[in-house]
Parts: C-alpha cells; structure tokens; sequence
C-alpha cells in the first residue's frame, strides 16, 4: 500500500483484511492505519471498524496429552524432552467449545478509526471465572471483527 500511487486523492471507504495469528501477530494493521490517515476522507467507512479480543480458561486433558506424547516417538526417534518446551510454546488450534471451562474476558478493544499504531502494545488485566471445578490445562484467545 505504501509504495502504489491512488488516481485519487481520497476514498469513501476501505475494507481491508489484515488480521493475524491472534489477531495482532503478524498483521497488517500498520499498512491500513497509514492508508486511513493518508486517503480516508474525514468520516469515511472502515470495514471492519472494530475489533474485539477475548480470552478463556481451557480443560482438554486428551488435547494435552496427545501434543506431549507425539514427542515420545517422532519418526521411531525418542525426542520426549522436547515436550516440556513444546507445551510452553503457544499453539494456533481449532478448540471444541466444550473445552471452554471459563467465563470470556475481554482484554481489548480496538477503534480502527480512531486508533493509533501504538495502540496494539497493550497490557490487560481481566478477570475469568471458572464454570466447573475442573483443571485448567491453558488459556485459550480468540478475536471478533
């Protein structure tokens, strides 16, 4: 976006998608705030406009186990230390809704017409309670637009 000239010097409205891994990672945000401050005409559209970020408790014994013992034969090589750095490591997964044993937090909230870049280095504090007494084996996060 930045290297290419529009034929006009303004736009009614940009729709962009340049979501990531949760949300922020690896994202293009920068490239359509800077489109936005450069050609969006003052009360022009943004889609999407907003964007939400949550988080959860999650229960899935069978989901964490199955990712320790894959390490214990890779290829008839035991690499079973490798699991404990493995577990630490975030994981980008689909999650049964079953496996949600917390009520969602939100930890941000974004403005894509108002916002500034800075805006997506963020510290939350939240809260989440859980539903059941089951054991928590990790937090899951998920975003809406």
């Amino acid at each position: 976006m930045e290297e290419i000239t529009l034929p006009v010097p303004s736009v009614d409205i940009i729709i962009s998608e340049w979501m990531g891994y949760f949300l922020l990672y690896e994202s293009m945000l920068d490239t359509v705030l800077w489109a936005r401050d450069k050609y969006l005409v003052k009360g022009g559209k943004m889609l999407p406009d907003r964007v939400s970020m949550f988080v959860a408790a999650l229960e899935d014994g069978k989901y964490k186990a199955e990712k320790k013992s894959f390490w214990d034969d890779v290829y008839c090589v035991d690499m079973s230390c490798m699991a404990p750095t493995v577990l630490r490591e975030p994981l980008v997964d689909v999650v049964d809704s079953q496996a949600i044993v917390s009520s969602p937090a939100k930890i941000l909230e974004l403005n894509l017409c108002t916002m500034k870049p800075s805006d997506v280095e963020f510290v939350s504090g939240y809260q989440t309670h859980c539903k059941t007494s089951s054991k928590v084996h990790g937090l899951v996060a998920w975003w809406d637009c």
